[in-house]
């Protein structure tokens, strides 16, 4: 069984990493995530990340003046069929504001995990060991499927 068997009927919440990996061709989790964004784009598996997520793909890009790997981020971002950009509204501030004050955990990851509840997703992708499991939100962790 794979990644896309394990996150449920959707929709997944994505978190930073995995765009990375998708978009970078991480050399060891590639072939992992790709399943999750062929069944998104095929309209098969709807996902949802923060807008939080584009400030942080964005950060390398524009410190190394890679300007292609920007406009990448951007567009699959911004204008993918099948995964939404949930901004940061007053009610996904105040479930990560008590997320932190629960668990202590950091305020970006507060943020994923927060705007992953608010949009009723059935799970969270990640590669981040450190995050609780406080918010009834299955965590999946990319790494378990590394050979």
């Amino acid at each position: 069984m794979g990644l896309i068997d394990d996150v449920g009927v959707g929709p997944v919440a994505l978190d930073t990493c995995v765009f990375i990996y998708f978009i970078e061709e991480h050399e060891r989790y590639f072939d992992i995530v790709r399943p999750l964004f062929e069944a998104i784009d095929i309209g098969r598996l709807a996902a949802v990340t923060s807008s939080l997520t584009l400030m942080e793909t964005l950060v390398l890009p524009y410190r190394q003046g890679e300007m292609r790997l920007l406009e990448e981020y951007q567009t699959i971002l911004t204008n993918s069929h099948g995964l939404k950009m949930a901004g940061l509204s007053l009610a996904v501030l105040n479930i990560a504001a008590s997320l932190r004050a629960r668990t202590g955990m950091r305020t970006p990851d507060a943020l994923q995990i927060a705007s992953a509840v608010h949009n009723r997703c059935t799970a969270f992708v990640t590669n981040d060991r450190r995050l609780p499991n406080a918010a009834g939100l299955p965590i999946i962790q990319i790494g378990d499927y590394a050979a």
